[in-house]
């Protein structure tokens, strides 16, 4: 599947052109094809063993000596002697080895490690999110099938579900109660998920509605469990120029509810109505999570 350019490794694994080409010249690394005006092109066996190779070679490994394992030996040392505290990029390296190859054991050998060592918001923080990041480049390369894509979003899923649940239950009386939610139609659910969590772990109450919610609903929810928040995240829905009037809408069912806005769609130009802010980085939603623990009310002249 897919062929990639010199330019394309450089940028997916983070080695240097220059590097890749004195690996496959002296050692061997790579076998590329050569197209009819004699352009070297790679395949994702050719990536995959880079990654690997490159995420050994981070950690200290000769490559003279990388050179010469098998790719059932290069996957084993990936997941053996990965203890350095902040090997992010050797993390990523590893989990976009192991999606290319469907490698569904490793891929979470990989994520528990990471959790053990990182712990839970560091991994998602500084090795998911770069992770996916890295998939959406391959993605728009057209390197990425949607097979490997639902696998690993579905393995991220499933560790948020369960480090969720893994948290003590809140009491929504004596805390600040946020309803989360997608829009109708909307599937992309990590943020939201990783959002869920983040609220949990610092002692908010959560009403998590997940996705594809008709926004009517809200009003009667809204006017049952009196939250003080409302999250949504807006990635592929609605239209780019209906978002303004998605948000306004969203203002009338919940008055005097503040609502946050975060992800692609959110950051586009359109006014916002009051009470309403749109949260740029994921940072800025835990920073507000922390501050918000610490108060007994949201501060609604946030914008």
């Amino acid at each position: 599947m897919g062929h990639f350019s010199i330019s394309d490794l450089e940028q997916l694994s983070g080695v240097k052109a220059h590097t890749i080409r004195v690996w496959e010249q002296r050692y061997g690394i790579l076998r590329p094809a050569r197209t009819a005006t004699n352009i070297r092109t790679y395949c994702e066996d050719d990536l995959r063993r880079l990654l690997n190779v490159a995420s050994l070679c981070d950690r200290g490994y000769r490559i003279s000596k990388v050179a010469g394992l098998s790719e059932q030996e290069l996957s084993a040392a990936v997941l053996t002697g990965n203890d350095a505290a902040h090997n992010y990029c050797q993390r990523v390296n590893g989990l976009l080895a192991a999606m290319l190859a469907m490698d569904e054991c490793q891929l979470v050998s990989l994520i528990n490690q990471a959790i053990q060592q990182l712990g839970f918001e560091d991994t998602i923080l500084r090795v998911a999110y770069p992770f996916l990041q890295r998939i959406g480049v391959m993605w728009q390369a057209g390197t990425v099938n949607p097979a490997q894509e639902h696998l690993i979003t579905n393995l991220l899923r499933q560790k948020m579900l369960a480090a969720t649940d893994g948290l003590p239950p809140v009491a929504p009386s004596s805390a600040q109660r946020w309803v989360l939610f997608l829009p109708e139609r909307e599937m992309h659910e990590l943020a939201l998920l990783f959002m869920n969590y983040v609220l949990r772990a610092r002692g908010h109450h959560v009403l998590y509605l997940g996705q594809n919610l008709p926004s009517a609903e809200l009003e009667a929810v809204c006017a049952s469990y009196q939250p003080h928040a409302l999250l949504t995240v807006l990635t592929a829905v609605p239209e780019r120029d209906e978002v303004g009037r998605f948000v306004e809408q969203l203002r009338q069912y919940c008055p005097g509810t503040h609502l946050y806005l975060y992800g692609p769609l959110a950051q586009l130009d359109f006014p916002l109505p009051s009470e309403t802010t749109r949260l740029t980085l994921i940072t800025d939603f835990i920073a507000l999570a922390d501050g918000a623990a610490a108060e007994p009310e949201l501060n609604s002249s946030i914008q």
